[in-house]
């Protein structure tokens, strides 16, 4: 048994026949499958949801005698809506995002396919994922990841985006304090932990980013007076050349080594992402003059990975 092929508009304007044979959906773009010499989206916007039903009527024509589309794979028309959300994530792994980044859309992913009980999504499920979180922190940014994820699947074919119709939580403003002992905590971080200073150094006089920009610098990216640091858009997060002075108190404390080895690891290869993460931490539980404030601008900085 079939239902009447429907008529269906992206937010692109391309236009798709939708319809079911034993409880599988297909969508077709256009009549190829089915030796149907018709394409909606090779006509002018106006006209393409009038040739659209022009189509869906050759369509329906054929499968009443007996004729199925012929399924090509990676073909958009036999996808479930889980099936095009994880093309969805594969688009936006392969595009040039942090580390982090493309780690939340597949842990997002993953929860979200362990969760369903089928392979079709509703507002209902996606609400179902969501309220298991009571923080509104994890709710908002599970929510952002789904929303990610669900605008790149409407390039591809689905249908609609449920997460538009979930509003986020609200929550309450956090104020970002000023660090008052500054020189204090250098002074400790110095007596700590050589490679962590410098990192806090350069944070603080060089306003570079700890947990990409500062953790991979290699001295070729310094000049040859230790004044400037050029770095590439491939190395910083905005992506444009990014050149920065370098401060006397810095450059005093600078030993300079091989230009293609890393300022911290001594070698060409630099230390594991999470290095200054783990360094902080450790420095924290060790600290005497430390405020842990959760709101500190440095402190943030040092802690967070979402500097990448």
């Amino acid at each position: 048994m079939m239902n009447y092929p429907q008529v269906k508009v992206l937010k692109n304007h391309k236009v798709y026949v939708q319809f079911y044979i034993k409880k599988k959906r297909y969508r077709l773009f256009n009549g190829s499958q089915l030796n149907i010499d018709l394409s909606p989206n090779s006509y002018p916007i106006k006209n393409r949801v009038e040739v659209g039903y022009l189509l869906a009527e050759k369509i329906f024509k054929k499968i009443i005698v007996g004729e199925k589309p012929q399924e090509k794979k990676g073909s958009i028309s036999y996808k479930s809506d889980l099936e095009i959300l994880e093309l969805a994530l594969q688009k936006k792994l392969s595009e040039p995002h942090s580390y982090h980044y493309k780690k939340a859309l597949k842990y997002t992913f993953n929860k979200l396919r362990s969760d369903l009980k089928t392979t079709s999504i509703s507002k209902t499920s996606i609400e179902n994922l969501l309220n298991a979180y009571s923080s509104n922190t994890t709710y908002n940014t599970l929510r952002r990841n789904l929303n990610i994820l669900f605008n790149k699947a409407l390039e591809l074919g689905l249908e609609n985006n449920p997460v538009k119709q979930i509003k986020r939580r609200r929550n309450k403003a956090k104020l970002h304090k000023p660090i008052t002992n500054l020189k204090e905590i250098l002074r400790e971080l110095r007596l700590f932990n050589n490679n962590l200073h410098l990192c806090a150094l350069l944070t603080y006089g060089c306003l570079l980013r700890p947990h990409r920009e500062i953790l991979n610098l290699r001295w070729c990216d310094f000049n040859f007076e230790l004044t400037q640091i050029s770095l590439p858009g491939n190395k910083n997060k905005s992506g444009r050349n990014r050149v920065v002075p370098v401060p006397n108190y810095i450059r005093e404390i600078l030993i300079k080594g091989e230009l293609n080895h890393n300022i911290f690891s001594n070698n060409e290869k630099p230390f594991n992402r999470d290095y200054f993460k783990t360094l902080w931490a450790r420095f924290k539980k060790v600290s005497t003059v430390i405020e842990d404030s959760p709101n500190s601008v440095f402190i943030q900085a040092l802690r967070s990975d979402r500097n990448l």
